[in-house]
């Protein structure tokens, strides 16, 4: 019984002081500050096991066909290269003012995890295309796109990292036919 009221002790002192350090406003949240060696530890490690375990059933379509090459490119350029950047940009605004530092794509740098496989690391990118990422930066996608057109910008993904500047250019071009409502 000693024990069961040490534990329910440790258990409330601990919720007290949780609830103490949350409500002081001492821990800074500003992006230009990085968070402390343990928080960053956390919130990745919650971050890849909550995006393993929900695309872990995705099916992969065929992504090598070239127009969805072709209909990611635009996209990509449009939505996504102001923080992911695109071949031959090693910054911009955005990239050097988000913390954590968006990826940049264009490397090859968020193509999954090691050990994934290429099937895997797709899931993955479409599951963070089409959900995004609370508190990150990185939008949701879905609500506004179809599953047709993120697998496009997947497809893009993976031949993003060996695109030179000028191949860029021309796959990232949008026909004015081709505006999806932009």
């Amino acid at each position: 019984m000693k024990c069961v009221k040490k534990l329910l002790l440790v258990a409330v002192f601990t919720a007290v002081a949780g609830a103490a350090f949350l409500y002081s406003g001492v821990y800074p949240v500003g992006a230009d500050v990085e968070h402390q060696r343990w928080v960053y530890w956390l919130l990745e490690t919650l971050r890849e096991r909550s995006i393993a375990r929900a695309s872990q059933d995705i099916e992969v379509p065929a992504l090598d066909a070239p127009e969805l090459l072709l209909a990611g490119g635009p996209d990509y350029n449009e939505m996504c290269a102001s923080c992911h950047l695109k071949p031959g940009k090693d910054n911009s605004d955005l990239s050097i003012g988000l913390y954590p530092a968006p990826p940049n794509l264009s490397l090859g740098s968020d193509q999954g995890q090691s050990g994934d496989d290429a099937q895997s690391a797709a899931a993955r990118q479409f599951w963070i295309i089409k959900h995004g990422i609370k508190a990150s930066g990185m939008p949701a996608w879905g609500p506004t796109h179809d599953d047709q057109r993120i697998w496009a910008m997947v497809a893009f993904l993976q031949k993003l990292p060996d695109l030179t500047p000028v191949q860029y250019q021309i796959l990232t071009a949008r026909s004015e036919s081709d505006d999806h409502g932009h």
